[in-house]
């Protein structure tokens, strides 16, 4: 059990190493501030695309909800 916690523990923490380095990254990048915020746009958009494909199962599971529903 120790250590799933200790494998658990370490990906978060390299998660939220990768996040922050990425955010400094972004930041310190020397860009006009629409061309920066379309560069966090198209970020946004593709961490949500990229969560939103690995978790089929969820879809699945709301379209059923929504069949039964209807």
């Amino acid at each position: 059990m120790s250590d799933e916690r200790y494998v658990g523990n370490s990906l978060l923490f390299f998660l939220a190493g990768a996040a922050v380095g990425a955010t400094i990254a972004v930041l310190t990048t020397p860009k006009t501030g629409p061309e920066l915020r379309g560069d966090i746009k198209g970020l946004g958009q593709r961490v949500r695309d990229r969560f939103a494909s690995s978790r089929p199962f969820e879809r699945e599971r709301d379209r059923d909800h929504d069949m039964v529903g209807a």
